[in-house]
């Protein structure tokens, strides 16, 4: 079983909408998912509660269940789950340390802005201490439909600290309506770019994470 973490010292960079997404290309591509929401503010499992698709297992961990992490993950792959995805608070803290811990690849979203790079550094210093440097990488999310050259300039920042996860995500509208749909974009707008893109990147996960 695999697992990944999505994690960034900052929120608002849209960590659970991709979070759900992934989730749900990686069971339309054959695996048994979970997706666990760690962020007492609890998005990721209150979306889970609006879906009518059974074909991920969604379930938030609360504050008092964190510590047993590894046992949970566990019991999932007696379970016959192959990837869970952890979704986590836009904050530094015991919990967030432990969900990239556990993961066998940690995303650190941020967008491409100044401010939101320079948020970043911190949970780079966390992973590294944690002994991750083998096992991130970065994913610039909500980058301008157009090629722009704040992107490119923010992809090449974040290369230099690490691996860039491929492709970077495009602002568009199908992933936020994807969500309040209780889909992930993959399901809610199959043909359309942002699909594309989060197929692409899930193919990107497998690969990195020898996932199958």
């Amino acid at each position: 079983m695999k697992t990944l973490t999505l994690v960034t010292q900052k929120g608002g960079v849209g960590k659970t909408t991709i979070a759900a997404s992934i989730a749900v290309a990686a069971a339309q591509a054959g695996e048994k998912v979970a997706a666990l929401d760690l962020d007492p503010q609890g998005s990721l499992a209150d979306w889970g509660d609006t879906r009518e698709e059974d074909s991920i297992a969604v379930d938030r961990i609360t504050p008092d269940q964190v510590s047993q992490l590894p046992q949970i993950l566990q019991g999932l792959k007696g379970q016959g789950f192959t990837f869970v995805v952890l979704d986590t608070a836009g904050s530094a803290n015991t919990t967030n340390n432990l969900a990239m811990k556990e993961a066998d690849l940690c995303l650190v979203l941020a967008r491409p802005s100044k401010l939101d790079l320079k948020a970043t550094l911190p949970t780079v210093e966390a992973l590294m201490r944690l002994e991750m440097k083998e096992r991130f990488a970065f994913l610039l999310n909500q980058c301008p439909p157009n090629k722009s050259s704040r992107a490119t300039e923010a992809a090449s920042g974040l290369a230099m600290f690490g691996v860039l996860a491929e492709p970077a995500m495009t602002q568009l509208v199908d992933h936020q309506d994807a969500i309040a749909a209780g889909k992930g974009v993959t399901e809610y707008a199959p043909e359309g770019r942002a699909s594309e893109e989060v197929r692409n990147l899930w193919t990107w996960i497998a690969r990195k994470t020898k996932a199958k």
